[in-house]
């Protein structure tokens, strides 16, 4: 068994604790211990036979011996006696939106579906509305889920394969001692979602790059092995495949895996018009041979400058290349502070010190706390007078750190009927207010569009959160017509955020483009939670690289003083 095929295993039991209506301790034990196992990096049957089980994090005694069993014997009695009380098919109405683990428990005890196509049906059938707690709205939204389910790939979080795949690339690099290793495709130009993760290698004898390729740790199993190419599993159960070639063909090979299909369709057309052809192993003009070791070499040999990866979609960058016109895209250097982090004043872990200390590791000249208000309860959101208390906390901190700069913000929640949850006299005292929208996410388009741009007219509301709402692979986008969001926030001043939590990634790199396009100011927060957390930003960046923004579109590229001075002029704002 993989460390993947264990962690599916430990969360199964988890599901099955929730459906069961468990205390939320134990299925949080559960999940916490298959998190680590599944990011372990080493093979847990390794770690079993060196006895040391309980040093992962999570694992305590009790879930060692469970881990024990199952390695020993292939079988686990305690989710054996599980099954019997829950059969696995209830586990798998989990997957529709909308449906949680009571809902999950309701549609098997009373209707008796074990499976996604009955819920379907019976919903279908009017049978699901019955229900109590139910009603024809919920079993609307049930089988919007479903189809929204339906929909879905088994595609990779960009936060999860990116890490992945360049910590496999630096191993390969150590072990051939050779610089040029890298991810190629989907991955290389930064898209929220990828399939499979490439590599590509240049070195002169490539099959020793194949060869070392499949001995890296967390590798689990091979499933190709050649001179040229190798493909694996990892013990985290991802898919990776290699591609290793000699260094002269080099950079059209990057460039040709990098890809986009459409790009390179594109690419291939201009080199035809010049009289060349062009292949992922380099030029050919009749039959001389072009070869290209760099990937500048290859758009050189068009008359292109080098185009960055995360713009090659085909969407206007070879005519915007042709003309020099290319954007000056924003990079992780330019970012100068984070506008959106959380502290265990609400629902984050860290400190307000902790995360003031660990921006100032990251090189910012300011951070800005933004905790959730109190319409959030959740999340344990703060009320005035908390608000204020915290205010205190931060000022005593600016005292002690000389240049740097904690500013006090606030999540603050639009209502159902675009209100905040605060009233403008607490907003005031804000250095800066983010509107978001958590709850009634599946409104009707006019409703929620009013709802947000009502929220943005308020003079005070300097930045709009995660606006679509969307969680990647979880939940669908509101249906928020962001068009109408991006005019308003040109006429209001209202800044976008493009949230760099990998499951958001919010804005998107279209409406990114649309909002740059319509000079609407972006803001590239981590939403973090934690200390790490706030390395999430570089997820952001490339987002809004992909959407052609620039470090001038960008707030949180300011110096402090201009990012004040910026924000402080929000009262005069004036839509017309």
């Amino acid at each position: 068994m993989t460390n993947r095929d264990i962690a599916e295993l430990l969360r199964l039991i988890a599901d099955m604790l929730e459906i069961k209506g468990e205390v939320v301790y134990k299925s949080l034990a559960y999940r916490k211990a298959a998190d680590s196992i599944e990011n372990l990096g080493r093979d847990i049957a390794q770690v079993w036979r060196e006895g040391r089980l309980k040093e992962i994090p999570g694992v305590g005694e009790a879930l060692a011996k469970k881990l024990d069993e199952l390695l020993r014997t292939g079988r686990l009695g305690y989710l054996e006696q599980l099954q019997e009380e829950v059969p696995v098919g209830v586990v798998s109405l989990l997957g529709i939106p909308e449906v949680g683990p009571r809902t999950a428990k309701l549609l098997w005890r009373e209707l008796g579906a074990v499976s996604v196509a009955d819920v379907e049906r019976a919903a279908r059938e009017g049978r699901v509305q019955s229900l109590p707690g139910m009603g024809a709205r919920s079993e609307q939204r049930i089988l919007e889920g479903i189809q929204t389910l339906y929909r879905r790939s088994k595609r990779i979080e960009l936060g999860v394969a990116w890490p992945v795949a360049n910590g496999l690339a630096a191993a390969l690099r150590q072990a051939l001692r050779v610089e040029t290793v890298e991810p190629v495709g989907s991955l290389r130009r930064m898209k929220d979602t990828i399939g499979d993760i490439d590599l590509l290698a240049a070195c002169a004898r490539p099959e020793q790059a194949t060869g070392a390729f499949v001995k890296l740790d967390g590798v689990a199993e091979v499933l190709s092995h050649g001179p040229t190419r190798a493909s694996v599993i990892l013990h985290n159960g991802l898919q990776v495949d290699l591609r290793a070639l000699e260094p002269q063909h080099y950079g059209s090979l990057l460039q040709y895996f990098t890809g986009s299909k459409d790009h390179n369709v594109a690419l291939r057309a201009l080199a035809q018009r010049q009289g060349l052809s062009l292949s992922e192993y380099g030029f050919k003009r009749g039959d001389e041979e072009l070869l290209c070791r760099t990937e500048e070499e290859v758009y050189a040999a068009l008359g292109l400058p080098w185009i960055p990866p995360e713009l090659r979609e085909d969407r206007g960058e070879l005519k915007a290349a042709l003309e020099n016109r290319l954007p000056k895209l924003v990079q992780r250097s330019d970012i100068r502070g984070d506008l959106h982090a959380h502290t265990n004043w609400s629902d984050a872990a860290a400190t307000v010190e902790e995360m003031a200390q660990a921006a100032l590791s990251r090189g910012y000249e300011y951070l800005v706390i933004s905790d959730h208000t109190h319409g959030l309860g959740v999340a344990n959101g703060l009320d005035a007078q908390r608000l204020r208390e915290q205010r205190q906390e931060l000022e005593a901190l600016n005292s002690r750190y000389p240049g740097f700069r904690l500013l006090q913000g606030a999540e603050v929640e639009i209502r159902a009927d675009g209100s905040l949850d605060h009233p403008d006299d607490v907003l005031r005292e804000l250095d800066v207010v983010i509107a978001s929208v958590h709850s009634g996410l599946r409104q009707d388009r006019d409703t929620i569009t009013e709802r947000v741009v009502r929220a943005m007219r308020n003079p005070h509301v300097d930045v709009l959160g995660h606006p679509s709402g969307r969680l990647l692979g979880q939940r669908e986008a509101t249906n928020l017509d962001l068009d109408r969001v991006i005019e308003v926030a040109a006429r209001t001043g209202v800044i976008l955020e493009v949230n760099s939590t990998p499951n958001r990634l919010d804005l998107d790199d279209v409406h990114i483009r649309r909002a740059v396009e319509k000079g609407v100011s972006l803001a590239i927060n981590s939403d973090a939670h934690s200390t790490d957390g706030l390395d999430t930003m570089d997820y952001g960046v490339a987002t809004a690289r992909r959407g052609w923004a620039e470090a001038g579109d960008v707030v949180n590229a300011l110096q402090l003083n201009d990012l004040v001075a910026r924000l402080a002029s929000r009262e005069r704002r004036v839509e017309h």
